[in-house]
Formats: structure tokens, C-alpha cells, sequence
């Protein structure tokens, strides 16, 4: 029996796109043209191995049409895709229950990555973590993981247990779409700091838990963004932009 995929995008040719690209790919596809009726060929979900939903449609949105498949199927593998993308958004839809969140233009190699990754999740409502994921948890509880089109990110120096020796670089584990996992370094260049003194009027020194975030937001905008692992697996932060200063500006003692 086929591996069974539904597509819901308000969109015709991206719905014939994805159809091509995934019929050809041995799958058997589904269509729908707008949250209700995609979620009227969802039914109870029991049907489909996994779901391609577009974020922005007429009516019914993305996120509420997730937010409705969930209850209906706790366990549905659906893959958010988008062109209006934030980084912001993508949050929502993994709060929502999302495994990926793809930004369009997608090649054919990634919509066939993303669903190759959502269905190498196990179909179950609760998965059990992996250690990596477990000490990922109690380093940051709030957001453990970060994807972005088909990348997973960690942060490594706190998976094991240990302060970077240097505090001017944080480490994170990038996870491919292909499962490959990679370390990737963004180094904080110590001037930055004064950049942002002057800025904002705030000194924040580089063991302040401010400049982790700055570096995961960093690697997860390229991630986003590129689609690929920086060159030399390495980024560098030397300034700040006008958002990430006003963030800056509002980071309270409560989260150093």
C-alpha cells in the first residue's frame, strides 16, 4: 500500500507542483484547495501518512487548520509551508504541533526531504525524547528544538553539561534533513559589546544569556534563510541589527 500525503494550498499550480514532485517519488496524493475542505478530506486523519499545509489561505488559516487536524489526530505528521515566512510564525505552527515548517519557493528535493523527515517520525501523539532532546530540556525548557526547513538545531555546550571555554563562541548541533548531524560555531567578536553599550546603554557581558539566544537566532535566521550550513560551519556576530538591539535594550536580570 502507497504512502498516502494531502496537500492543502489555495494555490493550483503549487498544489500541482507538489503532486508532481511526490507521485514521482512513488507516494499517492491528495488534494484540497482550503482549510475546510482540506480538512474535510482529513476526516479523522486515520487515511494519510503525513500532511503538506499552506500557512496562508483564504477563510480558514494554517494554523487554525492545524490546530483542528491535532484535535482530531493528535498524532498527524503535518509540514507547514508558507511564503510569508517568520521565524516567529514557524514557532506557532511547532507549538501548534507542526513537525517542519518549509518556506516557498521549494525545490522538489526539499518538499521530498521535509516529508521524508516527517515520516521517519514515529505516528505517535507523544514521542519519547531522545537523551539528546532530555538534556536539551533542561537547558531550555521553553523551546528545545528549533526547525527550519527540515534543520534541527541544539545548542551543544550546554548538552554537555559544560561553559564554553571561550565565551565569545557558542556551539550548536545542526541536524540535516537527512538526518547528518553537524556542530556549528557563532562567534560573538568581543567589540560587539561596545556596539551595543553605545546602542542601548546597557552593558552586556558575553557570559549573559542574551548573547546564547542572539547566537541561536543568528544561526537559525541562515538556516532559514540559505537552506544550507554556513561556510566553514562557522558564523560571526560583530553587530547587531535595529530588532535584535531593541531586544537588547528590554533583556532583564531575570534572564541572565
Amino acid at each position: 500500500m502507497k504512502t498516502r500525503i494531502l496537500v492543502i494550498d489555495d494555490e493550483d499550480h503549487i498544489r500541482r507542483v507538489m503532486r508532481m514532485t511526490l507521485e514521482a517519488a512513488g507516494y499517492e496524493v491528495g488534494e484540497a484547495a482550503d482549510g475546510p475542505r482540506g480538512l474535510e478530506a482529513f476526516g479523522d486523519g486515520s487515511a494519510w501518512d503525513a500532511v503538506l499545509l499552506d500557512q496562508r489561505m483564504p477563510g480558514m488559516d494554517g494554523l487554525e487548520t492545524l490546530r483542528r487536524m491535532k484535535e482530531r489526530r493528535a498524532e498527524a505528521r503535518v509540514i507547514m509551508i508558507t511564503a510569508y515566512a517568520s521565524i516567529e510564525l514557524a514557532v506557532d505552527a511547532m507549538k501548534l504541533g507542526a513537525l517542519d515548517f518549509v518556506r516557498k519557493p521549494m525545490t522538489p528535493g526539499i518538499v521530498r526531504n521535509a516529508v521524508t523527515a516527517a515520516l521517519a517520525r514515529p505516528a505517535t501523539a507523544s514521542v519519547a525524547p531522545t537523551p539528546l532532546e532530555k538534556a536539551a530540556e533542561r537547558a531550555h525548557p521553553p523551546i528545545v528544538r528549533l526547525t527550519f526547513n527540515g534543520f534541527r538545531l541544539w545548542g551543544a555546550p550546554d548538552l554537555e553539561g559544560t561553559r564554553p571555554p571561550d565565551l565569545s563562541r557558542r556551539r550548536f548541533l545542526v541536524q540535516h534533513p537527512d538526518g547528518q548531524e553537524q556542530e556549528v560555531i557563532v562567534e560573538i567578536v568581543p567589540e560587539v559589546i561596545g556596539f551595543v553599550e553605545r546602542a542601548t546603554g546597557r552593558h552586556i557581558p558575553l557570559d549573559n544569556s542574551f548573547w546564547t539566544w542572539e547566537a541561536e537566532h543568528v544561526l537559525s535566521s541562515f538556516l532559514w534563510n540559505e537552506g544550507k550550513v554556513p561556510p566553514g560551519a562557522k558564523l560571526t556576530i560583530a553587530k547587531l541589527d535595529r530588532d535584535d538591539l531593541q531586544v537588547a535594550s528590554r533583556w532583564g536580570e531575570d534572564q541572565a
